[in-house]
């Protein structure tokens, strides 16, 4: 059994080198979109820190169980389908079919941490995780509970109240 999925992987990253040493991601696959959306969040209010850049990989890292280079690709496609995008709707629809109502919870919990990273949440960080909360059907009260209990974890992390 254990074979098998070594085979596979190895067979996965075979495939991989050569196809441009590009992974093939799924035109509706939800960890694109995950990261898309994370991307479009730490890039919004027109600066990326290094500390917003660390998070980012950091937070998709983890939850998507990657290692450095997965997390590099996962990134950069992240990347290329935001600047593609016309809408939201392109990334919240196949998140709104893939995920249950806690898995959408949770990437809205994961935008709060990413526009906190740097400290402050800017306006336009602040309306975007509004829209995409609205487009997964998370309610107006929800986004708000996610908010004060990342901004409570952050001001705790810092040593804040």
């Amino acid at each position: 059994m254990a074979t098998a999925f070594f085979e596979s992987l190895r067979n996965f990253f075979h495939g991989w080198a050569e196809n441009g040493d590009e992974p093939d991601f799924a035109p509706d696959d939800h960890r694109v979109a995950v990261a898309a959306l994370a991307v479009h969040a730490v890039a919004i209010d027109g600066t990326v820190t290094e500390a917003e850049r660390a998070k980012l990989r950091k937070v998709l890292k983890e939850k998507f169980e990657l290692d450095e280079a997965e997390a590099t690709e996962l990134i950069r496609e992240a990347r290329r389908r935001d600047k593609e995008a016309v809408d939201l709707y392109s990334f919240t629809s196949v998140l709104k079919r893939a995920l249950n109502a806690d898995e959408r919870r949770a990437v809205i919990e994961m935008l709060w941490k990413l526009v906190y990273a740097d400290g402050e949440v800017h306006e336009f960080e602040d309306n975007l995780i509004w829209r995409v909360a609205e487009l997964l059907g998370i309610s107006s009260r929800e986004r708000i509970r996610l908010r004060q209990q990342v901004e409570g974890a952050m001001a705790g992390q810092r040593g804040g109240g």
